[in-house]
């Protein structure tokens, strides 16, 4: 039996808006914090549309990024510094936050100042990690590895689960073709809907790593393709990263949305999910 996202799920996260519109949640903002400024001003923004649009906001910015390619690639303006940035986006714009931890210290830490606690794709096996997260109590978004089956995934959101908590998510971040592509299976989708919320990672999804520049590639001009396709397999959430300036972000700029792109596509994207609901 597939799961439902119901109303008292959402209820699970404080601040959540619109929590009985029948959208889809999102869960978008820039890859990592880099500024206050920067994380004020696009969190203004995508509250603006999501609150027209009637769809449940999750603020998203990473407060470190220690999965680099490259030893000189960006990591962070500090810590602290990044998670007192993302407690003041919820505390200026009441809305709820997540970020993604990567140590078993650093759950206990981040869940000071977030929201929702995010185990990143190539940790996501890691037992310790997964039990710190669900141990603060937070709801835990499990990417799904690009190594793994959507079958897979029952046993990390077990783990939450045995370890005493039952807020578990699932993201779809895409599966490795070759060396330097991504797939989306959308049959994973009813797979792992069956195990928990599912989200779909629209942008990750579309990453072309491995590049021999150490700088990860990608293919933003397919955003609306996937997440509109995401949309129409029940996908219960999007996660979207989003910039002013993609081309000079300090992570992820080639696979990001602008975020002038970001109205019309949930526009979109809201119209392709009230069609869907009527069927």
């Amino acid at each position: 039996m597939q799961h439902k996202f119901t109303a008292m799920n959402l209820q699970d996260i404080p601040k959540l808006k619109h929590t009985t519109s029948d959208n889809f949640f999102l869960l978008a903002g820039p890859c990592a914090i880099e500024s206050e400024t920067m994380a004020l001003q696009i969190a203004e923004k995508v509250c603006k549309i999501t609150d027209d649009l009637k769809i449940p906001y999750i603020f998203k910015g990473s407060f470190k990024k220690a999965n680099r390619s490259r030893i000189d690639s960006f990591t962070g303006i500090g810590d602290e510094k990044a998670l007192k940035i993302l407690r003041k986006v919820s505390e200026t714009f009441d809305i709820p936050t997540v970020t993604d931890i990567h140590e078993v210290s650093d759950a206990a830490l981040a869940a000071q100042y977030v929201d929702v606690l995010q185990i990143p794709a190539f940790l996501v096996r890691q037992t310790d990690l997964v039990v710190a997260a669900a141990q603060t109590g937070k709801v835990v978004n499990l990417k799904k590895g690009q190594f793994m089956s959507p079958e897979a995934m029952k046993h990390a959101v077990q783990k939450v689960k045995d370890a005493g908590n039952e807020k578990a998510w699932i993201t779809d971040r895409g599966t490795m073709f070759g060396y330097q592509d991504m797939i989306v299976d959308f049959r994973g989708i009813p797979t792992m809907r069956a195990f928990a919320p599912t989200v779909l990672d629209v942008t990750h999804s579309l990453q072309q790593p491995n590049q021999t520049s150490g700088v990860t590639g990608g293919r933003p001009d397919m955003i609306e393709t996937i997440a509109r396709a995401g949309i129409v397999n029940n996908v219960d959430g999007l996660f979207i990263e989003t910039h002013f300036d993609p081309s000079n972000a300090k992570s992820d700029g080639a696979n990001m949305l602008h975020i002038d792109h970001l109205e019309k596509l949930l526009t979109n994207l809201s119209a392709i999910r009230r069609t869907i609901n009527s069927l």
